[in-house]
């Protein structure tokens, strides 16, 4: 049986940097994990606002559930679109928090994390929501999650947490302790790895993988000392990268074993925005994005990058392909259509 995980009570917690641009202050220490967490306490509930600026408003993730693009973000902003991304409808939300990952195994079902470490599920293609799980008394987020199938996931975050469920979140059990993290880096981010098993990225260049869904873990020897804000498996067998700080990307082969850094040369020198998200199009094409408007594409399985800066410069944190050949970006100002490169497009 795995033991109750308790926090500290340290210091400024170092995320991605539009979660701290979004929470305009440090996020705080957090209180006692249990072991297994049923529904959350029941509450008076709180919905999401509805606002006709809610597409404007702050986003930070957003993916597919089968033909549908559905995007998180501030105050519990959560928009879908049934027509690649020309017009958003804003879904019934129980939370105000801001959220800042979502992940769909299909295009029914979906989990979406974000502060006071919440977890919310959707089962009919992000329309509407319900709450799974929350600690108010955390004070910190949850920061990614991925899925197997439709019961079997992760979710990590703040502090090195670890939540394991089999039951499709009806059940959420923290598995901290099966990770080699002593001094609790925070964990920035999951993906899956194809033919290998689970990495996990985080903070000061903490790697963790996986081989046997999640079960066991083994603690890596990075590349890196900064902060990892993502990890993303590519089409090729064992092919991962792992992406941060100032532009900071590396590539994997063999599952982390050996790394090479990838340069990253903008029509101005190297590349120093942080990179926060990226996104594995059909075409095995892979895009990054980032800090300063950046929007970083690579047709050779990450080997390359061609860098393209929007003239607008705004933060980006999420983005998709948008069917025809374009990008859905979300950030700072909400929900953007871009080009193939990235370039400014027809706004929604």
């Amino acid at each position: 049986m795995t033991e109750p995980f308790m926090a500290g009570t340290g210091g400024a917690l170092r995320v991605r940097p539009w979660a701290m641009a979004a929470s305009g202050a440090l996020l705080l220490a957090m209180g006692l994990w249990a072991n297994t967490v049923e529904a959350a306490t029941p509450t008076a509930q709180v919905y999401s606002t509805e606002s006709a600026k809610a597409e404007k408003s702050l986003m930070l993730d957003v993916t597919r559930a089968g033909n549908r693009l559905v995007a998180v973000g501030d105050r519990g902003h959560i928009l879908f679109s049934d027509d690649q991304g020309k017009s958003w409808t804003q879904s019934k939300v129980p939370t105000r928090q801001l959220l800042t990952a979502v992940y769909f195994v299909d295009d029914k079902h979906g989990w979406a994390v974000g502060h006071d470490a919440q977890i919310l599920v959707s089962s009919d293609g992000g329309v509407t929501w319900t709450k799974q799980f929350e600690d108010l008394k955390r004070e910190a987020p949850l920061l990614d999650v991925w899925f197997k199938d439709a019961s079997n996931g992760f979710a990590v975050g703040a502090y090195g947490a670890l939540l394991e469920t089999t039951d499709g979140g009806k059940d959420w059990v923290d598995v901290s302790d099966r990770l080699d993290n002593e001094d609790q880096f925070h964990l920035n981010g999951i993906a899956q790895v194809k033919d290998a098993g689970l990495f996990i990225v985080g903070e000061q260049g903490s790697m963790f993988r996986s081989s046997d869904d999640g079960q066991t873990w083994q603690k890596l020897e990075g590349p890196y000392e900064g902060s990892l804000f993502g990890v993303i498996g590519t089409a090729q067998s064992h092919t991962l990268l792992a992406y941060g700080l100032r532009g900071n990307l590396y590539r994997s082969t063999d599952f982390g074993d050996s790394w090479q850094k990838i340069e990253l040369k903008a029509a101005r020198g190297a590349l120093e925005f942080g990179l926060a998200n990226a996104t594995l199009l059909d075409d095995g094409t892979l895009v990054l994005v980032g800090n300063g408007g950046s929007v970083l594409r690579s047709n050779d399985d990450g080997q390359t990058f061609s860098i393209y800066n929007r003239s607008d410069r705004i933060a980006l944190a999420g983005v998709s392909g948008q069917g025809a050949g374009g990008l859905v970006l979300v950030g700072q100002g909400g929900v953007h259509l871009a080009s193939a490169q990235g370039a400014e497009g027809v706004q929604p």
